[in-house]
């Protein structure tokens, strides 16, 4: 039994019993059909996430209107039309007894694909942080009509079978711009003072419950704070409190920031603490009286668990962790903490690759989420030996689903810890919690029988002998050394020699690279205290600040006062100086004690082609091929193995 009794308690909203206090919180898919009906593909996606057992499963955002879309691919709920397939989500969201809420969403000035289609509208003509275009200004009738759609999508959700609606009101989109004095910039009765921005706000919320009924549960998701320079504050919130729960709503969902706010804080990356909003959530409960859901990159039930033993929120909400590891609850009611996979906040295929690769879910760690109806659940028909050399992200994912599969598996790897450039890539700052995955995934591995064969280097004669039925070749890539006059100097290094600290240090040091690992290894040298110049040839940084993480390292290396030279190639070292080229002229940079050499990676695939020339079955996967993210590492590897 587990010791998480606040967690585990049930709750009473309105009438309506919530078996326990964990949430599912929305989160985009980008699975359903073009057009917003609901797919098998959402289908089996929120089946999955139901068996974790949340108590309360909040669906993605449901547009309320065609004008509120942010893809073609959003949930619908503006039409009667898409009542029968909203029951097949409440259906297969309540499918292991937890309560189902439909979020009701319009994105205003927040959506891509309707400023393309110039339909977009907002409080005010103001630019978006994100897109940098401006809306249309919407009329007193484009409100009324809004108001009135997001009521009449609350009662298709009530009609199609969910047990509560919950208003999105954060975020950014279309009710956070009418809060904020940064996008609404009205004169009339919509703007002005906070009271009069939130105006908006009210008036949906009561056109929800005057759709619903008085004992359907309501739910308002609100950014506690704007937190972005001249945004509204959590003491803003507080004052509106008394309005809100006048028109009808009965908890809220206290999350925090836009999607412009600075450091990806809505979808907080690990530089975040867990539980970090949480002093937000408590605020607006002692002051609303009404129950609150805490958010703040929850990855472990037990620090939940302290929050609502502490009263300082009613329920939690789990959002990335549910993707990463949807049995996580399940575990921690067997007190089988070891084995919860705790999301590492990377945002790789959760947020990026929907919001920037217009892609469908992933999670970077677990390859099932998105791919539930790819993904196998039963034993392999045909079990084979397989064997996989390399035990980095692809490595191990591979030979855990083999595992799992009923494959025999033999698992190797060169070095004499598996990990593969995980271990090295964990050592700046902020990113720990790599290592602690990546130990985890081994640690899987062996629980489930497969000896990792370190300090073994695998031949094509071995592979010959032995005679597998097929093999996965994970070979990661290998670091790319420059032919750059003097880089065979003494004071001369490369990045994995610093991160995998080999190699102290330096008190001036200069990095080659201005990449993700040049980067990485800038801030590390930074945090130990070295005074860091980064030279990159390109001339402006590879590694763009809209991600979280590379929001994360571009602010660190600014902190540290790092010197960043961006159009400056390194032409020549010396003993005691550099000569760097630019546009327009080569310079002479004297004072570095230590170069270090951190310009990226190229395959590692020495294998596939005597593979190839003996005819035996072979898949290239993650870096090996092509070098990019863990992600997608993670799924080829699984891929790998499945489609076997």
């Amino acid at each position: 039994m587990s010791d998480l009794n606040a967690l585990f308690s049930p709750i009473v909203i309105n009438n309506t019993e919530i078996p326990n206090r964990a949430v599912l919180p929305p989160m985009g898919t980008g699975l359903c059909e073009k057009g917003g009906q609901v797919n098998d593909a959402l289908l089996a996606y929120l089946r999955r996430q139901a068996r974790g057992g949340a108590g309360l499963l909040i669906s993605e955002i449901t547009a309320v209107h065609p004008t509120g879309m942010v893809s073609p691919r959003q949930v619908a709920a503006w039409d009667d039309q898409f009542i029968p397939g909203l029951s097949q989500m409440a259906e297969a969201m309540k499918s292991n007894n937890g309560k189902a809420a439909m979020q009701l969403h319009h994105a205003g000035r927040e959506s891509l694909y309707m400023i393309k289609k110039q339909t977009a509208m907002g409080p005010s003509a103001v630019p978006s942080l994100v897109y940098g275009q401006a809306p249309r200004e919407m009329t007193r009738d484009d409100i009324a009509e809004i108001v009135s759609a997001f009521g009449a999508a609350a009662a298709r959700a009530q009609k199609a079978g969910f047990d509560a609606v919950e208003i999105h009101g954060a975020h950014g989109y279309l009710l956070t711009q009418f809060l904020s004095a940064i996008s609404n910039q009205r004169t009339d009765e919509y703007g002005g003072s906070f009271a009069s921005r939130a105006r908006f706000v009210t008036e949906v919320a009561a056109a929800v419950r005057e759709n619903v009924g008085k004992d359907f549960p309501v739910i308002l998701r609100i950014s506690a704070e704007e937190y972005i320079k001249g945004g509204y504050t959590v003491e803003d919130v507080l004052g509106i409190l008394p309005d809100l729960k006048q028109a009808g709503v009965d908890v809220i969902h206290a999350s925090i920031g836009t999607h412009g706010s600075p450091a990806g804080v809505t979808s907080a990356p690990p530089a975040f603490d867990v539980g970090f909003n949480v002093s937000r959530a408590r605020q607006i409960k002692d002051a609303s009286g009404l129950p609150v859901i805490a958010v703040g990159r929850f990855n472990d039930p037990r620090p939940a668990d302290k929050v609502i033993a502490d009263k300082d929120a009613d329920l939690v909400a789990f959002g990335r962790q549910q993707l990463c590891d949807p049995d996580f609850l399940e575990k921690a009611r067997q007190n089988r903490y070891a084995d919860i996979r705790k999301c590492i906040a990377c945002n790789q295929g959760c947020i990026e690759r929907e919001m920037f690769e217009g892609k469908s879910v992933r999670c970077a760690i677990n390859p099932e989420t998105g791919q539930e109806l790819v993904c196998p659940q039963q034993p392999a028909a045909d079990p084979k030996t397989v064997w996989i050399v390399g035990a980095g992200p692809a490595g191990l994912i591979a030979a855990s689903e083999a595992r799992r599969l009923g494959h025999d598996v033999r698992l190797f790897e060169k070095e004499p810890e598996a990990g593969g450039n995980i271990l090295y890539a964990c050592k700046a700052p902020h990113k720990e919690i790599y290592l602690d995955w990546i130990k985890w995934q081994a640690g899987q591995v062996e629980k489930a029988g497969v000896k990792i064969e370190t300090n073994t280097c695998v031949t094509a004669d071995m592979i010959a002998d032995a005679k597998p039925d097929q093999v996965i070749l994970a070979l990661g890539g290998e670091k790319i050394i420059p032919k750059i006059s003097g880089h065979d100097l003494p004071h001369v290094f490369d990045a994995w020699q610093i991160l995998g600290e080999t190699q102290a240090p330096g008190k001036n040091a200069l990095v080659i690279g201005g990449g993700l690992i040049g980067m990485e290894t800038a801030c590390f040298l930074a945090a130990r205290g070295a005074s860091v110049t980064l030279a990159e040839q390109m001339e402006s940084s590879p590694v763009p600040k809209f991600t979280s993480h590379g929001y994360s390292l571009h602010k660190y290396l600014k902190e540290k006062q790092c010197v960043m030279r961006f159009g400056a190639a390194v032409e020549k070292i010396t003993e005691n100086k550099v000569v760097l080229k630019t546009k327009d002229q080569s310079e002479e940079v004297p004072g570095f004690d230590q170069v270090v050499l951190a310009v990226g990676m190229k395959p590692r695939n020495g294998l596939a082609p005597a593979l190839e020339k003996a005819g035996i079955a072979h898949t290239v996967v993650g870096d090996a091929l092509e070098v990019r993210r863990i992600m997608e590492a993670v799924e080829e590897g699984a891929a790998a193995v499945w489609q076997l």
